[in-house]
Order: C-alpha cells, then sequence, then structure tokens
C-alpha cells in the first residue's frame, strides 16, 4: 500500500511514507498536504491517508481508492 501521513512540520504540513524522515513534500496548510497525499496515494495505486491535529494526535484518515476499507466511512465529509 502506498500510504502516507500529514504531519506538522516547521514550514507548515508535511506529506510523509510511514518510517520516512523527511518529507516528501510540504504546504502551507493542512488541506493542501491533505490534498496532495490524497493524490499521490492515488495515483500509486491506494492506500491511506492518515491526518495528524495540531496537538499531534491523530485526527482523521481516509481510504483512497483502490484500498480496501472494511469499515467505509458512512459520512460524506470526504
Amino acid at each position: 500500500m502506498a500510504d502516507r501521513y500529514v504531519t506538522k512540520h516547521d514550514k507548515g504540513w508535511a506529506v510523509k511514507a510511514p518510517g520516512a524522515k523527511r518529507a516528501s513534500s510540504v504546504h502551507g496548510t493542512q488541506k493542501e498536504a491533505e490534498k496532495a497525499a490524497k493524490k499521490t496515494v492515488g495515483n500509486l495505486g491506494g492506500g491511506e491517508v492518515r491526518i495528524q491535529g495540531r496537538d499531534g494526535r491523530w485526527r482523521d484518515s481516509d481510504t483512497v481508492a483502490p484500498g480496501n476499507d472494511p469499515y467505509p466511512p458512512r459520512d460524506k465529509k470526504h
């Protein structure tokens, strides 16, 4: 799977692969970083995008097709 994490960075918000020390990209807003992460994951064949809040705790995750989410979200925010 081509999972990516959106995490807080000194210069904004970073998109990182799991276990990576360096960011794939850095963005000014969390929304921009989330969009970039979803695009990357989609281009790599699908997977999970996990989003970290300002407090360092995971606040959200989303499966990007063709990922396999056994519990698809019922909300319509994504």
